[in-house]
């Protein structure tokens, strides 16, 4: 099994995206990037944490290769937005990815080529070496699948779930 730490906007839009695919055994939203230790939500959220909302997306390569998983990321989400994503606008909603070895970021790194092809203007994507994970709270866990008719989740998350699915269709789960 392999994992990413991803952030792309709110968590709850990655967590959801990804778990529809095949080899995607769990996803663990919470934070990474900050200053503070164990920082709660509302902390994250008042932006002074420094902290990123991020995923760790965990998946089976067997399943679905690391190149897919980094392609399902630059295609749910606007690289291309700083500190924001639509009308979430904050540094905990910065587009970042979180590596743990010199591999990760040259995948990392190989990801960002290939979606500036998806996206016109410049890719700000911050590729940062992993600190510490802080889990998010249990609410938040699996966010879309016990809140599926949750305003925000109609408005945001499922049309994002939505381009995924068929954007990555031949990996979508059966």
């Amino acid at each position: 099994m392999m994992s990413f730490v991803l952030g792309g906007g709110c968590f709850w839009c990655l967590d959801s995206s990804f778990m529809q695919f095949r080899g995607v055994s769990d996803v663990v939203v919470g934070y990474m990037g900050g200053t503070k230790a164990q920082p709660t939500y509302e902390e994250v959220c008042n932006g002074t944490t420094g902290h990123a909302e991020v995923a760790e997306v965990i998946f089976d390569e067997a399943v679905i290769p690391a190149e897919v998983i980094l392609d399902i990321f630059f295609t749910l989400h606007d690289p291309t937005q700083v500190n924001r994503q639509g009308n979430d606008i904050g540094t905990q909603y910065r587009t970042s990815m979180f590596y743990r070895d010199e591999s990760e970021k040259q995948l990392f790194e190989a990801a960002i080529e290939r979606a500036k092809n998806l996206w016109d203007g410049q890719i700000v994507t911050e590729v940062t070496q992993a600190s510490e994970f802080w889990v998010g709270e249990e609410y938040h866990q699996d966010f879309f699948a016990k809140n599926p008719n949750q305003g925000y989740c109609n408005a945001v998350v499922a049309p994002k779930m939505a381009k995924t699915r068929k954007a990555f269709a031949d990996f979508v789960r059966n």
